[in-house]
């Protein structure tokens, strides 16, 4: 909405300054809205009534030093010319506040202005009266808030305020925003204070989280009964942590509870006390460095030697690179070779980070994170992590709050997005900056947070509190070991909620299948359909979908049948032929039936099916593109849950309820009828447990499987007897189709 006033002002610069080229006050849209240009301009204007020659968009040292030198504080005695005070006019309007008629007269309105400004600054008790004190005039040009605004915490608003009251006549503090944000300006004021309060000199103090610093916090360790102003200041980095605590100057015995689940949030030792670790963890996003994780990241491989003195230094979980793009840069990067064997070995535990490039934010888009989630997921399987593991997708920059919202909420979603198209092999965590780790989780994108604290001058780290669902918090670079077992690592926190996996995959001896070339896709339909129609099948006028249509169907889902085949370790032609048999002959007679189960389970007709050869009622029915009952995906998922292959709850085949919840997810969600496939064929080859023809077992679907062994399990599928044979038989050819086609692809 445009403020009159407001287009006053920018009237004011751009009739008064018009010669802005000149003097780099740029021509102004009067459009009654504030912003950084507005404030720039006002700025110039200031420092060209003040003399200054080298006019700058920055209310710096100089311009402050200018003004205490010249007026030592403005009123209606020191304010040089009405220009000059036209100038104080527009930026109080630009903040909101009655500027009077910018008449160059500073008149009872401006001075009840300045009033409640300094007021709202917390600065009216060092600052009385109506006058302008140089740092509230630097304040007062810049889009600093000094009311609450978009939700402003009350709270935090009062110790912006106080901090301000307190330490404003210090020479290298500034009037912070009282908006009631914790932010950047905010978290560098509480380390001045700090500073300040354990006696450092002006010019000592520099709002660094140095030795001295550290060195006088060692000395201030508080608890119950303790009280003055360092309970303010640790209450008030409590409060600025997001903790549920008071303002205060007296340490009680709730504020001590407080402190005691903070700790322990922090994987602190817990103690209810504002010891220095606390203080630290409080103050700084990486808190005390001394501190030993459990866990670690590093781009060098482990090998024996530095397992060995990983395992000696107290390292449990250790994090490593998934995918390394550049062939020469950090070669052991990417997870080497027998290291993930190593790791298993000496009884550590691996986390997968997933990193190419993301280091600005015209990386991130929503076509590079499906390419991103592929290619992580694929990388996966290959390096031999089993499903349910948790990749780590980084954001590996000081991504500001405006580019999470464009560019990086985006790229996270389509992450989710593609992982979920996969058949959801992976769970999903972020690695990056506070602020991007909590909004990326926050949207349901991300399960944890692998937190990168230990850049602590991130905007995106620097006035945001520890994500809630923090797994590894990143706090220090540092060398382990000697020798053959030396290694440079990250040292992090653990907090329990994400143990990396502890056993993996061998790695394949041959090579996985890998997503289809549509380059292929003629000559795969002409030999498919070809060989369908040489074979009669499927026959007649019942049937549904014609073969383009079925074949069309199985390849539009080609990444999540690829990624079950690799996740696996079998060929996807195994999945392939199953599915598009079986939707090849979905008939009107297996859409009666389906309308059959719906109608028994909804109570509609109890008894449908009754009259049918063989059927008393129609509780359940094969359906979906690959013709999965309920009865069978619960019997082939609770097989593969048991096995630790799936997630999942085990449900029973003979419930009415269980087989209608998974009757319908077969029935209506493609993505899990085809994913349900891979499932069926290892609990066929498991020797179909729970079934009412359990079979003798075989070995588990498998890269070198035999014909002899595709056919078993192709024949399995089907079911049993002489139909399943005769069917098996006639799917073989089909199969060998299939896998011409993903031979040629995958390059073998």
């Amino acid at each position: 909405m445009a403020d009159e006033m407001v287009i006053r002002a920018q009237r004011f610069i751009n009739t008064t300054y018009g010669n802005g080229a000149t003097l780099g006050i740029a021509k102004l849209d009067e459009n009654g809205q504030t912003g950084w240009t507005v404030m720039y301009a006002l700025t110039r204007a200031l420092q060209y009534e003040m003399g200054i020659s080298a006019l700058s968009n920055n209310f710096g040292p100089g311009t402050l030093s200018a003004l205490q030198s010249k007026y030592g504080k403005l009123d209606e005695t020191t304010i040089p010319s009405a220009n000059f005070c036209r100038i104080i006019q527009s930026a109080l309007y630009c903040k909101g506040y009655d500027g009077g008629d910018i008449d160059g007269t500073y008149n009872s309105r401006v001075k009840a202005a300045v009033v409640k400004l300094n007021q709202n600054m917390g600065v009216d008790g060092t600052y009385p009266g109506s006058s302008l004190w140089p740092k509230v005039v630097k304040g007062l040009f810049n889009m600093d808030a000094y009311v609450t605004v978009n939700d402003g915490s009350e709270t935090i608003r009062s110790i912006q305020q106080w901090l301000n009251g307190r330490y404003v006549l210090r020479s290298d503090f500034y009037i912070i925003p009282c908006d009631g944000h914790h932010s950047r300006d905010v978290a560098k004021s509480m380390l001045f204070a700090i500073q300040y309060e354990l006696g450092m000199a002006d010019g000592v103090a520099n709002g660094v989280f140095g030795p001295g610093t550290q060195s006088g916090l060692k000395s201030h360790t508080l608890s119950t009964g303790s009280s003055g102003v360092w309970v303010q200041l640790f209450t008030a980095a409590m409060v600025l942590n997001k903790r549920p605590v008071s303002f205060t100057s007296s340490f009680t015995s709730s504020l001590a509870d407080s402190v005691s689940v903070f700790q322990a949030f922090m994987k602190l030792a817990v103690n209810g006390q504002a010891d220095f670790r606390t203080w630290s963890c409080l103050l700084v996003s990486y808190g005390d460095q001394t501190r030993q994780g459990e866990a670690c990241d590093g781009v060098t491989k482990i090998t024996p030697a530095r397992a060995q003195a990983l395992k000696d230094a107290g390292y449990i979980y250790i994090g490593r690179y998934l995918y390394n793009p550049s062939t020469t840069d950090l070669p052991e990067k990417e997870i080497q070779p027998g290291e993930l064997a190593t790791i298993e070995q000496y009884g550590l535990r691996c986390y997968p980070i997933y990193q190419t490039w993301a280091r600005s934010v015209d990386y991130y888009s929503p076509a590079q994170g499906v390419t991103d989630c592929m290619n992580a997921a694929f990388k996966a399987e290959e390096h031999g992590f089993k499903p349910g593991s948790r990749i780590y997708f980084a954001v590996d920059y000081d991504a500001v709050d405006e580019e999470v919202t464009s560019h990086i909420l985006p790229y996270f979603r389509s992450i989710k997005e593609e992982m979920d198209q996969l058949g959801s092999p992976y769970k999903i965590g972020v690695y990056g900056p506070r602020n991007a780790c909590a909004r990326i989780s926050a949207e349901g994108y991300a399960g944890t947070s692998f937190v990168s604290d230990m850049s602590s001058g991130f905007s995106g780290n620097l006035g945001y509190a520890m994500p809630e669902n923090w797994a590894f918090d990143q706090i220090v670079t540092k060398v382990i070991g000697s020798g053959d077992g030396r290694i440079e690592i990250d040292n992090n926190i653990a907090s329990g909620r994400d143990t990396g996996q502890g056993s993996f995959y061998p790695a394949p001896a041959q090579k996985l299948d890998i997503g289809f070339d549509l380059d292929y896709w003629d000559g795969l339909l002409q030999e498919a359909d070809d060989y369908m129609e040489s074979i009669g099948r499927p026959g007649g006028t019942g049937y549904v979908y014609t073969r383009q249509e079925c074949l069309e169907t199985i390849m539009n889902y080609d990444a999540a049948i690829t990624s079950a085949a690799r996740r696996y370790r079998m060929r996807k032609a195994l999945i392939q032929t199953s599915a598009f048999w079986e939707f090849c002959h979905y008939s009107y007679k297996d859409i009666a039936e389906d309308a059959g189960v719906v109608l028994y389970h909804t109570g509609v007709i109890p008894d449908w099916g009754k009259d049918l050869p063989g059927v008393t009622r129609l509780v359940d029915s094969s359906t979906g593109i690959a013709k999965v009952s309920g009865r069978t995906a619960i019997l082939s998922r609770n097989n593969s849950i048991r096995s630790g292959l799936l997630e999942g709850d085990i449900l029973d085949s003979a419930s009415d309820d269980d087989r209608w919840t998974m009757w319908q997810k077969s029935n209506q969600d493609n993505l899990f009828n085809l994913s349900t496939v891979p499932h069926l064929h290892i609990w066929g080859a498991d020797g179909k447990q729970g079934d009412i023809h359990e079979e003798t077992p075989q070995r588990r679907p498998a890269l070198d499987y035999t014909d002899t062994e595709t056919f078993e399990i192709l024949r399995r599928y089907q079911g049993f007897g002489d139909q399943a044979v005769a069917d098996a038989q006639l799917r073989m050819p089909l199969y060998a189709i299939f896998e011409k086609y993903n031979s040629i692809v995958r390059g073998s």
